[in-house]
């Protein structure tokens, strides 16, 4: 009988044993698929450049974070669920173009100017890095389609953010960053005959202005806006003074009506005897206190998605908002079939990792309805690019570009030049 309980006993006991085994087994291999499917998860989420954005919940007038997965449980009355806001999350659909890739200009630029002149590209300054600027002038021919005819700037003109304009022959350059890096600005304004390749002075802005807004309109040349000499604060005011062949016929600049809103990098166009100001923005990079080299520091930026038209009552008129707030596009534009086109530039950051991002589309503003559609797409995201439109022909080159389809943030400084047949 002992023999028997004894072997009862033994018997209880390996049944005991193997029960915890398996009962082991089984919560390791649930804590390692557990672990292998957070990985899984974390690795897709970092290939397609998705940002976690926590929601808010509220419970009894109280702002708590969103409950996380175990707590939900006890309350999914309060639970708002995380969401996953894309990296490209600024982007518009619109019709897909083909784009054809021509000769690439001698330097890439960034923050350049441009001027096209029947079927030349006039392609100014701009920087080549942070650290360094371009002093000269390169010249596209839409005709055969090649670079050509380097002449060098004026050694007191200023590199980058310039305010230019043309009436056919010659090219006005008003005031803009002397130097690379975020350097000061220069009141220094200049006239270039394109027949003669030659400079002349004009009278000075009244103050150094980034960037400004800058036309030609009804005999004066017209410069607003910008940003003030400490390249963040938002410019309102506007100055004209009368030109004529290249030469200016007063001694003064003219105060006018100041800008509703204020800021650099604007589209700025006048067709049908109306003057347009387009976007823009905000803000903009500074010097760091105390750097010798004016070493660039990020401030906040505000991109906007302004539309003002100026016209016989010389007074402010709001029209309707571009697709998105839209940037760096002061010589992204051409006009095409009584229509405003705009290509490319940087729109709002993104909201999680609050990096600048990159706008990919191009931008058409029909001028007898005043509506705004996406008309294309270009071959990535570019800003601050340089746009001519000829023989039915959409031309851009020069800029900085994104880092990848499923990247809107700047990369490069790039030089490429590049067309599209582009009906309207």
């Amino acid at each position: 009988m002992r023999r028997a309980k004894h072997k009862t006993t033994k018997f209880v006991f390996i049944l005991v044993a193997l029960l915890g085994a398996f009962f082991i087994a089984d919560l390791l291999w649930a804590s390692s698929s557990s672990a292998s499917q957070s990985v899984a998860f974390n690795w897709a989420l970092q290939n397609s450049h998705a940002f976690i954005v926590p929601n808010v919940a509220h419970s009894n007038n109280k702002t708590v974070s969103a409950p996380i997965k175990e707590k939900a449980k006890q309350d999914k009355k309060d639970v708002v669920p995380e969401r996953v806001l894309s990296a490209t999350f600024a982007d518009l659909p619109g019709p897909e173009l083909k784009w054809e890739k021509m000769s690439t200009a001698p330097v890439p630029r960034l923050d350049g100017a441009a001027i096209q002149i029947k079927n030349l590209l006039y392609v100014f300054a701009g920087y080549g890095t942070i650290d360094y600027v371009h002093s000269h002038v390169d010249i596209y021919n839409f005709t055969d389609n090649t670079w050509g005819g380097r002449f060098d700037m004026p050694k007191e003109m200023a590199h980058s953010h310039l305010g230019m304009v043309t009436d056919g022959r010659y090219i006005y350059v008003v005031t803009g960053q002397y130097g690379p890096q975020c350097r000061g600005p220069t009141a220094r304004t200049f006239v270039l005959d394109t027949a003669t390749k030659q400079w002349q002075d004009l009278p000075p802005l009244p103050v150094p202005r980034y960037a400004p807004a800058t036309q030609l309109w009804r005999g004066r040349l017209h410069v607003m806006g910008g940003s003030k000499e400490n390249r963040h604060t938002p410019g309102l005011e506007h100055w004209s003074i009368a030109v004529k062949d290249g030469k200016a016929l007063e001694k003064d600049w003219r105060a006018e009506i100041p800008l509703p809103r204020g800021g650099p990098h604007r589209a700025c166009v006048v067709v049908n005897d109306r003057l347009y100001v387009i976007g823009g923005q905000e803000g903009d990079f500074m010097a760091k206190p105390g750097s010798p080299i004016f070493k660039c520091s990020r401030r906040n930026e505000v991109v906007y998605d302004d539309v003002y038209m100026l016209d016989d009552d010389m007074k402010w008129k709001v029209l309707p908002h571009m697709p998105k707030p839209d940037s760096h596009i002061e010589f992204a534009w051409a006009i095409i079939n009584n229509s405003i086109v705009i290509v490319g530039g940087t729109t709002e950051k993104h909201p999680v990792t609050k990096k600048m991002t990159l706008v990919g589309e191009i931008f058409q503003f029909q001028l007898d309805t005043q509506k705004w559609s996406v008309i294309g797409k270009l071959p990535y995201r570019v800003k601050t690019t340089l746009v001519g439109f000829w023989n039915g022909m959409l031309y851009f080159t020069s800029g900085q570009r994104d880092k990848g389809p499923d990247d809107p943030k700047p990369r490069k400084v790039i030089g490429e030049m590049w067309r599209t047949k582009l009906s309207l």
